[in-house]
């Protein structure tokens, strides 16, 4: 019912769905015309502000600048990497492709053949109610990973997580079943941070390895130091603005929920 609710309700918390929910309001008929005129200049507003370049970016960057990779990645005993970057093989794709977060797994292929850990376990099940599909997201990896090089015998599914919480719990579950208590964590590293804090609260040493930065060094020293000219660009709506300031609130109020919950 959680995960239902969360996927339900979680948009209209982002700035699209507020938006929209705002511009519905201003379709009645108040007495006061004052009223609609100002829920139609506040969805105006939230559109403009969050699909701004420097809004997104700076918004990005609080987030996967925490666990920066500052120095080689340490070896550990295995290497969990959660799901979200892979697309299952529906027709026509004749096998699981690669997402905007598939760095996640390329990255993965790229530390187990650096001989960072022996074990990778890959992380993701089916949310319940999209009805049944072929494969799960733990399946698409081991399939791609097998592709990019990684034997089948170095790789051990989670299938049965449906949120990032669950993939924490099944994959503790997992590692101390083999005494294992330190993993390197592969994940999108605007998704590090709320990951990170749920695999400590169930016990596991993490070393992060965030892939699929949105915000790299040199973008944002662009946005700093780019001329007048393109900074005026950069003022300009974007959808791809918009998606980013998405994502890092749906990380935020992810954190914040689970939080109340006890999760973290």
């Amino acid at each position: 019912m959680f995960v239902f609710l969360s996927k339900l309700l979680a948009p209209f918390l982002y700035p699209l769905g507020m938006a929209l929910v705002l511009l519905a309001l201003s379709l009645f008929k108040w007495k006061n015309i004052r009223w609609r005129n100002l829920l139609a200049g506040l969805a105006l507003f939230i559109l403009l502000v969050s699909s701004n370049r420097w809004v997104a970016t700076t918004l990005a960057r609080s987030l996967e600048w925490q666990y920066l990779p500052n120095e080689p990645i340490s070896s550990a005993p295995a290497m969990v990497v959660l799901g979200g970057g892979t697309e299952p093989a529906f027709p026509p794709r004749s096998q699981p492709e690669v997402n905007s977060a598939g760095d996640r797994v390329l990255y993965t292929a790229t530390l187990y053949r650096q001989g960072k850990a022996p074990l990778v376990i890959v992380s993701g099940g089916n949310v319940a109610f999209r009805g049944e599909q072929s494969s799960t997201p733990a399946s698409d990896m081991r399939h791609l990973l097998e592709m990019l090089g990684v034997p089948p015998e170095a790789i051990l599914e989670e299938d049965q997580s449906q949120n990032t919480y669950e993939n924490a719990l099944y994959c503790a579950k997992l590692l101390k079943e083999r005494h294992i208590q330190r993993v390197i964590l592969v994940t999108s590293a605007l998704h590090m941070p709320r990951s990170v804090k749920l695999f400590e609260k169930q016990g596991i040493e993490v070393i992060p390895a965030p892939a699929d930065f949105a915000v790299p060094f040199q973008e944002w020293e662009d946005l700093l130091h780019a001329p007048i000219p393109a900074q005026l660009v950069t003022l300009l709506p974007s959808s791809s603005n918009l998606q980013l300031t998405t994502n890092v609130l749906h990380e935020y109020i992810g954190i914040l929920v689970y939080w109340m919950r006890g999760w973290l």
